[in-house]
C-alpha cells in the first residue's frame, strides 16, 4: 500500500511571490496528482519543496509516517533521504554519459552486477534496446524523456516528481507520448506529482488535479470534475472555459435555473442558486451553431446572435457570437463553411442546460 502525502506549507520570495499550499494525496491506490495552472502560479515551487530543493519558511510536509519538513520542530529531511524520483523539465541528462550511463548514475551503492541488471531491466521497460551506448544528443525528444524517467526510478523511489515532463517535445510527439506516460505511471504503481499547464495533459495523466494561481491551491478534485464544474470563475478561466460571464438567477424550478445575462435568458443546472448572482460558464465545444430559422433541437437554450469573430485553429475554428454577451463556440472548419460564417452573419447558438455551469459569485 502507498503512503499518504500531506502538505501544509508557505514559501516566500521577497518582493515577488508568496505560496501557501495545503493538500492531501490519498494513500491507496497510488495515484497521479496534477499541479495545474498558468506560469508563475507556484506549481514548480511547490514541487521543489516536495523534492527538498526549496525550503518553506513555515509548515509541514509528511509522507506516510515520515516527516519530510516540519519547521516548528526544525525537521528538514535531505532530498536523498526522501527516496524521491525527480525529473526536471529539461531532463538534465548528462551529455558525456551514454543512455546506460545516465540510467546507472546514482546506483553506486549497488554492486557492479546489480547495477548492470537494474539498467537492463529499465532499458527493457522503457523500450530503449539498441540505444544503450548512444549519447543524449543522438536521441529523439521522446527517447530522451524515457531515459530521464528511467533514471528517475532507477533507485526504486517511493514517490515520483515530474516537472513539465512533456514540454520539451513538439506537439505531435507530445500528444503521442502523453498516453504512453500515463500507462507507464500506472504500470510503475508509484504515487506521483506532475506539473503541467496543458489541460489535455492534465486530463490524460491525472487521477487528481490541484489548480493553482498566485501561489494558492484554488480547487482539488478529479480532473473531470474540475474541468466540468469549477468552483469559481477564476478556476473556470484557468482550466480554459471559453465563456465566463456574470449573470443573475431569476427563477429556479426542479434543479433547473433560469439566468439573465445582459437581458438574455439561459437555462442551466442549479439546485441552490435561486435569486443569486452567478458566473455562467460554457465550454465552446458544448455550443452548436446553425443558420437562423433552421432546425429543431432538444436543447433548452437557443440564442440568436451576430458573429463578431472567426479564428481558424487547424481543422477547427473558434467563433464568437454576440448573444447579448460574447459566447464562444468551437466547430469544424467544414461546418463553418457550410454555414457560410463570416463577421456579421446571423446564427443561432444552441446549448443544452447541462452544459451551462453556474458558479456562485459575490455581488
Amino acid at each position: 500500500m502507498a503512503a499518504a502525502l500531506t502538505v501544509d506549507c508557505r514559501k516566500t520570495f521577497p518582493g515577488r511571490f508568496f505560496m501557501s499550499a495545503q493538500l492531501t494525496l490519498p494513500p491507496d491506490p497510488p495515484c497521479v496528482l496534477i499541479l495545474f495552472g498558468p506560469s508563475g502560479s507556484g506549481k514548480t515551487t511547490l514541487l521543489r519543496c516536495l523534492a527538498g530543493l526549496e525550503w518553506p519558511e513555515e509548515g509541514r510536509i509528511q509522507f506516510g509516517s515520515t516527516t519530510w519538513v516540519d519547521t516548528a520542530s526544525n525537521v528538514r529531511l535531505a532530498p536523498q533521504v526522501r527516496r524521491i524520483g525527480y525529473m526536471p523539465q529539461d531532463y538534465a541528462l548528462f551529455p558525456t554519459h551514454t543512455v546506460a550511463g545516465n540510467i546507472e548514475y546514482g546506483l553506486s551503492d549497488l554492486s557492479a552486477e546489480a547495477r548492470k541488471e537494474r539498467v537492463r531491466e529499465l532499458i527493457e521497460l522503457f523500450q530503449l534496446q539498441g540505444l544503450e551506448q548512444a549519447n543524449p544528443t543522438q536521441l529523439s525528444g521522446g527517447q530522451q524523456q524515457r531515459v530521464a524517467l528511467a533514471r528517475a526510478i532507477a533507485r526504486r523511489p517511493q514517490f515520483l516528481l515530474l516537472d513539465e515532463p512533456l514540454s520539451a517535445l513538439d506537439a505531435p510527439t507530445r500528444a503521442k507520448l502523453c498516453s504512453e506516460l500515463r500507462l507507464l505511471l500506472k504500470q510503475l504503481a508509484i504515487p506521483a506529482v506532475v506539473v503541467t499547464h496543458d489541460w489535455a495533459e492534465a486530463l490524460t495523466l491525472g487521477d487528481v488535479i490541484a489548480v493553482m494561481q498566485g501561489g494558492t491551491i484554488l480547487q482539488t478534485d478529479s480532473p473531470q470534475e474540475v474541468f466540468s464544474r469549477p468552483v469559481n470563475a477564476e478556476v473556470a478561466k484557468i482550466v480554459g472555459i471559453e465563456t465566463v460571464v456574470q449573470g443573475q438567477v431569476i427563477a429556479s424550478d426542479d434543479g433547473l435555473a433560469t439566468v439573465s445575462v445582459n437581458g438574455t435568458s439561459l437555462k442551466g443546472l442549479g439546485a441552490n442558486v435561486s435569486g443569486s448572482p452567478v458566473y455562467v460558464c460554457i465550454r465552446a465545444e458544448d455550443v452548436l451553431l446553425e443558420q437562423a430559422g433552421s432546425g429543431i433541437t432538444s436543447a433548452r437554450n437557443r440564442l440568436s446572435g451576430l458573429v463578431t469573430e472567426v479564428l481558424p485553429q487547424g481543422v477547427m475554428m473558434t467563433v464568437t457570437v454576440d448573444c447579448g454577451f460574447p459566447l464562444r463556440a468551437m466547430i469544424t472548419r467544414g461546418a463553418g463553411k457550410e454555414l457560410g460564417l463570416k463577421i456579421g452573419s446571423t446564427v443561432v447558438a444552441t446549448i443544452k442546460a447541462g452544459a451551462v455551469h453556474l458558479v456562485p459569485r459575490s455581488v
